[in-house]
């Protein structure tokens, strides 16, 4: 009797014991979220820094997480260096305290009111002339921009945004408003949110009962809605897509910095410690994703054919043979430290200025005279403007620390935009071709 309570007394001790070493290590997970295998940032937040509360209340109907793209990465090889949130925090604060309008900020705030045009429309010798900047030129050529008819309130709204900007857009009803995760509490004092829509995707919302203008301003969480009045621009819903994601510049004028999200992307780390980390501790101009599959131009170019994201395939072509023609290289060690040629356009950060406001407005050119395709402009417009442009080509794998990705609003009976048959590349399409040069170096470097 005594051995069988003094056995069963062992055997308690044990699962006790072997219960709270259980128990430390998932409090030990759950509260130093670096050591999980999925992620990799170093969280630096006191429990009061980190908003938790949600941002915004959605119906259930609505399903803001519908459609997640799952990542297949198992465990980190990257991790992304973030600074104390509050140093950032007030580093940040200083530098825009202490920055002032120089001339050169007064002469483009001016462009972006005046809005010079170039259509595109030019002759090739023209047209890489565009490319470059002098310092002795009174106006910087930039894009044709079919404006947005917005409110005065809007318009107001936005040129008094002079931080950080996070700008994103629905169009055709074509995504969800998703909210960001992992905000400071101190982030939305700083950085203004702006989400574009058109009537569509307001009919869209009044669906779900979500209603907006119950206190005069327009928002959903943290997001300013921003409806565009009357017909948009442009028939395509990505070209109008395009007007905020590369003209972001334009429409705030006084913002020294801004962050561009896919509308199917939705942040999960706070815009600031982003913003410090992938652009102003790299001294960049921007900082973009590399794409997960395709370095050259023509992959992309070829998987936009295959993939029927823009069915047009003569237009296709034509453009790469214009770039071919104009100078476009295949990607090679050459172009370090750009790191490819093709990146993932759904997260974009960018320091407002001479370069990057250049090459943002020449994009934009590219998109307005073939297609809203930027990876197919981007490596055209990087590797011939002057000056260059100083880029922070991050790994996919960072991207997929700080975003989470979803797909677009599945709907019955919608299929690609444009149903253009698609027919097999022959060496009888290569043979004379102006890229027929590039594809030969490309393909010489890929058996390498």
């Amino acid at each position: 009797m005594g051995k069988s309570t003094s056995s069963l007394l062992l055997h308690s001790k044990l699962f006790f014991f072997f219960s709270l070493l259980s128990l430390s290590f998932t409090l030990f997970l759950l509260f130093n979220p670096s050591s999980l295998p999925r992620r990799c940032i170093p969280v630096r937040f006191l429990p009061s820094d980190l908003i938790q509360h949600p941002l915004f209340f959605y119906p259930t109907s609505y399903g803001e997480h519908k459609y997640a793209i799952p990542t297949v990465r198992s465990s980190c090889t990257i991790s992304v260096p973030f600074q104390n949130y509050m140093v950032v925090f007030r580093e940040f604060q200083d530098s825009m305290r202490n920055s002032t309008l120089s001339e050169e900020k007064r002469r483009l705030r001016y462009l972006s009111e005046n809005r010079s045009t170039f259509a595109g429309n030019f002759s090739t010798k023209e047209r890489r002339s565009f490319f470059s900047f002098n310092e002795g030129q009174r106006e910087i050529p930039c894009g044709f921009m079919k404006d947005f008819m917005l409110s005065n309130s809007d318009r107001m709204a936005m040129e008094n945004c002079r931080g950080l900007v996070i700008v994103s857009a629905i169009f055709n009803n074509h995504d969800k408003i998703r909210q960001p995760k992992g905000l400071g509490t101190k982030t939305l004092r700083t950085a203004c949110f702006f989400m574009f829509v058109d009537d569509k995707t307001i009919e869209g919302l009044k669906v779900h009962n979500i209603v907006l203008n119950k206190t005069g301003e327009t928002k959903i969480g943290v997001w300013r809605i921003v409806k565009v009045l009357q017909e948009l621009p442009y028939q395509n819903p990505a070209m109008n897509g395009v007007i905020p994601k590369h003209l972001v510049h334009r429409l705030f004028p006084n913002a020294h910095y801004s962050i561009w999200v896919d509308a199917k992307i939705q942040l999960t780390a706070d815009p600031l410690l982003l913003l410090h980390s992938l652009l102003i501790s790299k001294d960049a101009d921007m900082a973009i994703s590399n794409h997960p599959f395709n370095i050259h131009t023509m992959e992309e170019a070829m998987a936009t054919s295959r993939w029927k994201k823009w069915g047009d395939i003569q237009s296709l072509r034509e453009q790469m043979e214009a770039y071919c023609e104009n100078g476009l290289q295949p990607w090679s060690r050459k172009k370090l430290p750009y790191r490819t040629d093709v990146p993932d356009t759904a997260l974009i950060l960018r320091k407002h200025g001479i370069r990057n406001n250049l090459f943002s407005c020449l994009l934009f050119n590219e998109l307005e005279a073939f297609n809203p395709r930027d990876q197919l402009s981007f490596a055209y417009v990087r590797d011939l403007m002057k000056p260059r442009i100083k880029m922070n080509m991050f790994e996919v794998e960072v991207f997929e620390q700080i975003a989470m990705e979803y797909r677009h609003n599945i709907k019955k009976g919608e299929g690609a935009s444009y149903a253009v048959k698609s027919k097999m590349a022959s060496t009888k399409d290569i043979d004379g071709s102006k890229c027929e040069k590039y594809l030969a170096e490309m393909w010489a470097d890929s058996h390498d």
